[in-house]
Parts: structure tokens; sequence; C-alpha cells
């Protein structure tokens, strides 16, 4: 039925639509302001990260250019001044890239190549600044966090600081890096003289890989060092065998590279 201006029913609509109407109204209002709000934060985040993505690249491939340079041990005086000043520009775009981006993945990534150029090149204290900038973007990754702290640490003993390398590689990490995290540790407890503190930490780190049968060579040798014998760590049955698939890119522990997987 029809509902007529005189109708009672008329009234109640009347008497709702005044008494509702404003809360209808205030959550279109909402509604609209999200999905503006949502399509402009994608145009311009997206926008942001593109720019970002593009002068990372711009980045990585100098630096690819940078340390196949490095290599080569018989440049001539032109070509090692041409080195310099790719290393100068090299520096100029991180830090452009880091100031205008500095809470992106890509400044993260940036600023993990001009630390390892500064180690590669024995400045060590520019890398360890380099590695506190990198420490203070939150890009809510703790495995990222892990991979700079654990850099940083290593920074610090080879600069002569032990003190200030044990305390970074005292912090916590996930499950995944514990095993590099004790091999540090004990590098570290090595370098103040403390032999017994760094068997235990190495022999820590070995158990840790036994439980993923993974083995390190180089881990073995530190332990044998010091009179610490490393029990051989067989491979899971089966865990290594032929395979057609093709090769996956996975991330290496307590590596900022992509590691082939087969």
């Amino acid at each position: 039925m029809a509902l007529t201006p005189n109708s009672p029913n008329t009234d109640n609509s009347m008497q709702a639509l005044k008494q509702y109407g404003s809360y209808i109204v205030t959550a279109i209002l909402l509604a609209l302001a999200a999905y503006f709000g949502w399509t402009y934060w994608q145009n311009n985040h997206a926008r942001v990260d593109t720019v970002a993505a593009d002068h990372y690249a711009d980045i990585q491939r100098l630096n690819e250019e940078v340390s196949l340079a490095s290599q080569n041990p018989d440049l001539e005086e032109e070509a090692q001044a041409s080195l310099a000043e790719s290393r100068k520009q090299l520096d100029k775009d991180i830090d452009a890239l880091v100031s205008t981006h500095g809470n992106s993945v890509y400044a993260w990534q940036a600023l993990m190549i001009k630390a390892r150029q500064q180690v590669d090149n024995d400045n060590f204290k520019g890398a360890g600044e380099t590695f506190k900038k990198a420490l203070a973007i939150d890009l809510g990754d703790a495995g990222l966090e892990a991979i700079t702290r654990l850099r940083y640490a290593k920074t610090l003993l080879a600069a002569g600081d032990a003190d200030a390398a044990l305390a970074e590689a005292n912090n916590d990490m996930p499950s995944s890096f514990e095993a590099s995290q004790q091999e540090l540790l004990g590098d570290i407890y090595l370098a103040q003289d403390n032999k017994d503190s760094a068997g235990k930490s190495y022999n820590n780190a070995w158990e840790l890989l036994r439980n993923r049968q993974e083995t390190r060579a180089v881990l073995a040798l530190k332990m044998e060092s010091l009179g610490v014998v490393a029990e051989p760590i067989e491979p899971q049955a089966g865990l290594i065998q032929e395979s057609t698939a093709p090769t996956q890119p996975v991330l290496a522990e307590d590596q900022n590279t992509v590691a082939t997987a087969e």
C-alpha cells in the first residue's frame, strides 16, 4: 500500500529519518573519506615506491661497475681517477636516496652497499656510522634488523672495539640467526682472549647448525684451533638429491643478498 502524506507510517518514517539521518550521512561521509584516502595513498605511495626503486636500481648498477673496476689490480692512472669519481658519485647517490626515502627498504639496501664499499676500503669507522643509520630505519622486520646488527658488530670488532661489538651481538635476534650470532660471539670472545667463552659459543653455533643439518668449514677450523672437537654433521637422508625443478631465490642467513637454493 502506498504511503500518503496523511498516513501514520509517514510520520514514523519522518521521525526515523530525523533520528537516524545524521548517523547515515556520517557513515556515508566516513566511507567516502576512507575510499578517497585509500585511493590517494595507493596512488602516491606507489609513485614514491617507484621513484625510490628507480633510484636504487641506478645505485645498484653503479655499485656493480665500481666493484668490477676495483677487482682490476692493473688500472692505469686515468682509470683509477675515474674509479675514485665513481665512488664519490655512488656515495652521493646513496646519501640522496636516504635523504628523500629514508624509511624505505631501498634506503636500507643502499646503506648496505655503502657499508660494504667502506669495509672493502678498510674504512671501518665510516662503515659503523652507516650501519647505525641503517639500524635507525624501522622496517618492522626483525630479520633485516638482525642482519644489520650482526654486520655492525662485525665492523666494530674489525675496528678493534670488541666491547662495543659484544654489546651489539648480545641483542635478541630471531632463531634463524642464532647460529651466526653465536659464531660472532665466539670471534669477539677470542679477540678478548676469553678462549673458554669463545669455545662455548662456537660449540653452541655448531649444535644449532646440527639441528638444521648445515655445516660450516670455517667454524669447524675455529673450533679445532681451540681444541674443541667439531663432530661431523651428517646431512639428513634424502636432503640432497638431484632435481630438475628450477632453482628458487632465497634470502641467505645474515645476508641481504639473494642466494640460489637447489
